[in-house]
């Protein structure tokens, strides 16, 4: 029995278990031509989010539609460490049970961090199954799974031994909520409104004071000097002195220095060069002392003298009051500036100088910009983004790889002696013995005499070897699966990424293998509310996607989402879309359940089933070109319409109505079969994105084995069509709307027969005669070439069609309808000719808006002509 309503939650699970149960998803190297998506790994630690729902529905149209198409579909599944996002919720759980990261060993720490990976890790990978994820699972990785952290590891010492890596004492950026430096990229500037504070600082032995204007009162104790420019003249009296700091009352050199702008502000300024780079350009040139006032968590440390320990942001407002007190402040005022803030903590930064690895970008970064910007090796899309991509790659900078954290790949740097210059690196302790007893030439060195370096390597470090590692290509580049899968085809990720990620695995792909790592990016856009704010679990705005799923059904979410996901573009979310979605699953099973309703019998096709079967079938090529066209440009949310269009249009409101039999009639096998056919092509086009209600209505059509399911049946191939059959159905279609309208305006039945008599301007094809006679239930269909009196009219182009009154028809009535109708279409022409005489008009506005106007001319006085027939047949 087919049940009467199509039940998502009962279905979904059926056909998940069963694809899972026959291993459809699970991919092995063999003849076939593969096609391989590596899933942009989510953080170990999270949950489905509407971005996920968005990004992962996507791959798996892509690779579900690849299965159907013959190719040997991989989409490799897995999770990322997220070595700060997951720290810090490890580090915030022990505090809960009173322990204190810092009193544990790395070992212990580790141990804390492993159980909550293993407690929430992979969850959002059992959420992805819920939306029809059709991932090989068996090959699911994780960025800290051994094979991973072996591949990271040998990518360190190679880049390393290569010259590319090296360690340097610079200027970081300080996420003081992580203890952990961040690249460049991580770190977000925001607009923010501040206070500009002018401050005196008196010059020593003298009366005099020079005022400095800074943002930042605190760092006043890091201040190493004060700088002005060698031509300012109102301070060249001052070559030699020093300056006193308030409240510290240190004394302070006063440099001068052409790096200093004379226009800006007061024409002074203090030099800090631990709290700013390009301080500590100035003090490197004139050898300033470097007083770094921080703790690793931003508190002031000794330095501050009586705010030591204070945070820096309260001892700001209280130094600010001692300022005033010591009568040093000048002035205030608002200021806005931009405030660099951590992208996980959203912790405001800190510059600070620190000993850290980097990564020299220079040379590395060539192959990368050469495939995107030059050759198109590798494409974006959308395009625009090729602009955002040069910027990044043109002014790369060296990449700060290093993290003062214990969770994720410790840095393979093993120290033998005091100096920080004395170190190896090696992929493990034996070899970094080897390595340090021959650089030492001291064979007496044991394996308890190095310390490996106690950082851990960036996430990004990591997962920039994504593409290559997850089959092993880092470890053993000549493995079978590596050699066969990749280069991979298709990668889908947001834009916020394509520095961190996409570029970075480009870069990784030419240096490792000299091959693009992937061939198409196709680049998502932000999931948004109506309101276009960005959907956040503060706002109260991201539905649970888990919630929407149990609604709607996975099919309906799946639609609803791609219907308004184009390249590159936000997504105005919006439940209704979702019920859209399900509205057309609740329809395809209606339609199918008509079908199967129907009585078979073997009796004559029908003249308008026939025609019915050869229109549709041109219809279905015609729509699979464009859905091939907007695969190939990856405009997913167009080749889904199209689709959408296809089944709710053109089969269940055109296709199904013709081939239809009459009431307790049957249906002649030929055109039932036919029927069949058609359905089962409409869901292998749809099958990527309603999987679970296509392969439901597929399975009820006919008992189907494991090999004939249709997640793996043959998707329908392109063939010649004839455009003119289309296009007279098109002219048929407005021929039938033209004697619905009628019937409906006269209050006709549709039980009711009549005649329907035309004059054949257009010379239009007849051979639709037989569904319009079917539709408009239409008894005789007859070509005059004179105007019928006492009929009623309308036209399609030129072509007239009549329909003569019958005693249904109140006379007097439609007399003062059209005469109604008449008026009002006449004073509509008089508006439009008034606005084409006028001159100044017609100079002055655009060419679409004139033709536009005499579009709108030509229609009124067609109309009007039409009018005037049909009152003259009535009078």
């Amino acid at each position: 029995m087919i049940p009467s309503q199509f039940n998502a939650a009962a279905v979904e699970k059926k056909w998940y278990d069963y694809w899972m149960k026959n291993n459809y998803f699970h991919s092995k190297p063999d003849h076939r031509k593969p096609y391989t998506i590596t899933i942009p790994p989510p953080n170990v630690t999270g949950v489905l989010h509407m971005g996920h729902m968005l990004n992962n529905t996507i791959q798996d149209v892509l690779i579900r539609r690849a299965r159907l198409k013959g190719f040997n579909a991989c989409w490799v599944p897995g999770t990322d460490h997220a070595s700060i996002a997951t720290e810090a919720k490890v580090v915030a759980k022990l505090k809960s049970e009173g322990i204190n990261k810092n009193d544990l060993t790395r070992e212990e720490f580790l141990k804390h961090a492993w159980d909550w990976t293993h407690k929430y890790g992979g969850t959002i990978l059992e959420q992805l199954k819920q939306l029809g994820c059709s991932c090989d699972w068996e090959r699911t990785k994780f960025t800290m799974d051994p094979d991973m952290s072996a591949s990271v590891i040998k990518s360190f010492v190679d880049l390393y031994n290569k010259g590319y890596i090296y360690r340097g004492y610079r200027m970081v950026n300080w996420d003081p909520e992580a203890k952990t430096t961040l690249s460049d990229e991580e770190v977000i500037y925001e607009e923010r409104q501040g206070t500009l504070y002018h401050l005196r600082y008196a010059i020593e032995g003298s009366n005099e004071f020079v005022t400095i204007a800074t943002t930042r009162p605190e760092t006043i104790f890091g201040d190493t000097a004060i700088c002005i420019h060698p031509e300012d003249e109102r301070y060249t009296h001052l070559q030699g002195k020093k300056a006193i700091i308030p409240i510290s009352n240190r004394v302070i050199p006063i440099i001068f220095d052409e790096y200093v702008d004379r226009e800006f502000g007061t024409g002074c300024l203090k030099v800090t060069p631990a709290h700013d780079v390009n301080d500590k350009v100035l003090g490197e040139k004139h050898h300033l002392e470097i007083i770094d006032i921080f703790n690793e968590d931003a508190t002031l440390n000794s330095f501050g003298l009586h705010y030591e320990g204070k945070d820096r942001f309260v001892a700001r407002e209280e130094i600010v009051v001692e300022l005033g007190q010591l009568g040093s402040i000048v002035k205030t005022e608002t200021h806005m500036n931009k405030v660099g803030t951590s992208e996980r903590t959203k912790a405001v930064i800190e510059p600070r100088l620190s000993d850290q690895w980097f990564l020299s970008m220079e040379e590395l970064v060539k192959p990368a910009i050469k495939a995107v910007l030059e050759t198109e090796e590798i494409k974006l899309y959308p395009s625009r983004f090729n602009n955002t991509y040069r910027h990044w790659l043109e002014n790369i900078r060296d990449w700060n790889i290093s993290r003062q954290l214990w969770w994720g790949q410790q840095i393979p740097a093993y120290y033998y002696g005091d100096d920080k210059e004395d170190f190896v690196v090696a992929e493990n302790i034996e070899t970094a013995l080897e390595l340090a007893r021959a650089k030492t030439n001291n064979p007496q060195l044991e394996i308890h005499n190095l310390k490996q370096d106690p950082d851990a390597l960036d996430t990004w470090f990591s997962s920039w070897l994504w593409p290559m590692a997850v089959f092993g290509g880092v470890l053993d580049p000549e493995n079978e699966d590596f050699k066969y899968y990749y280069p991979t085809n298709d990668l889908v990720t947001g834009p916020d990424i394509l520095f961190f990620w996409v570029a970075r695995m480009i870069i990784a792909g030419y240096e490792y293998t000299g091959k693009k790592p992937f061939t198409n990016v196709y680049l998502t856009g932000l999931v948004r509310d109506k309101q276009r704010r960005k959907m956040s679990k503060s706002l109260g705005n991201s539905p649970e996607p888990l919630e929407l799923i149990e609604k709607f059904g996975a099919d309906g979410v799946r639609v609803g989402l791609l219907l308004s996901a184009s390249a590159g573009n936000d997504i105005l979310f919006d439940e209704d879309l979702c019920n859209n979605g399900k509205a057309f699953a609740n329809k395809i099973w209606n339609a199918f359940r008509l079908i199967k309703g129907w009585e078979v019998a073997d009796i004559a096709q029908p003249e308008s089933s026939k025609v019915a079967i050869e229109w549709y079938e041109a219809k279905l090529q015609q729509t699979l070109a464009v859905i091939d066209d907007c695969f190939d440009k990856y405009r997913l949310s167009d080749a889904l319409m199209a689709i959408y269009k296809l089944v709710w249009d053109d089969f269940c409101s055109w296709f199904l109505e013709m081939i239809k039999p009459g009431y307790q009639q049957p249906i002649d096998r030929a055109t039932f079969d036919k029927a069949i056919e058609m359905l089962e092509a409409n869901l292998k086009l749809l099958h990527p994105f309603m999987p679970f209600l296509t392969e439901e209505i597929w399975q009820h059509i006919a008992e189907r084995t494991p090999e004939q399911a249709l997640i793996i049946a043959e998707y329908p191939k392109q063939a010649a069509y004839d455009e003119k059959l289309i296009a007279d159905f098109d002219f048929a279609a407005e021929v039938i709307a033209g004697v619905r309208t009628i019937r409906k305006d006269k209050n006709i039945a549709m039980k009711e027969a009549i005649d329907l008599k035309v004059i054949n301007h257009e010379k239009a094809s007849v051979y639709f005669d037989s569904v319009i006679l079917k539709l408009g239930n239409i008894s005789s269909l007859e070509y005059v070439t004179d105007t019928v009196d006492g009929a009623l009219k309308y036209r399609v182009k030129s072509n007239e069609y009549f329909i003569p009154v019958s005693g249904n028809i109140d006379v007097a009535a439609e007399i003062a309808k059209l005469t109604e109708e008449l008026k009002y279409t006449q004073g509509f022409l008089r508006s439009v000719q008034g606005k084409l005489s006028n001159e100044k008009f017609v100079a002055g506005a655009p060419p679409q808006v004139i033709e536009n106007e005499r579009k709108k001319e030509a229609d009124a006085l067609a109309k009007i002509a039409t009018i005037e027939q049909s009152l003259a047949s009535l009078q």
